[in-house]
C-alpha cells in the first residue's frame, strides 16, 4: 500500500490520527495532518483504509499494491 496525504486539502479534523496514529500525526501550529509512513506495514493497512474513509476532506489517497 502507498499512502498520499494532500495537505492542501486537510481541514485538521484529526480523524486520520485517531484511526492510524502510527501513520499520521498533526502539526502543532495548525493541526494539519502529517504523513509519517507512506508505505505502512501490512498490519496497519486496515487502520489506514479507515483513516482514508473517515477523512472529511478526502485528503488521503491509497494505492493498493
Amino acid at each position: 500500500m502507498r499512502v498520499t496525504l494532500h495537505q492542501d486539502k486537510c481541514v485538521a479534523s484529526g480523524q486520520c490520527v485517531l484511526a492510524a496514529q502510527e501513520v499520521f500525526d498533526q502539526r502543532e501550529e495548525d493541526g494539519v495532518a502529517v504523513l509519517l509512513d507512506d508505505s505502512p506495514p501490512a498490519g496497519a493497512h486496515d487502520d489506514v483504509r479507515h483513516a482514508a474513509a473517515v477523512c472529511p476532506a478526502l485528503a488521503i489517497t491509497l494505492a493498493e499494491s
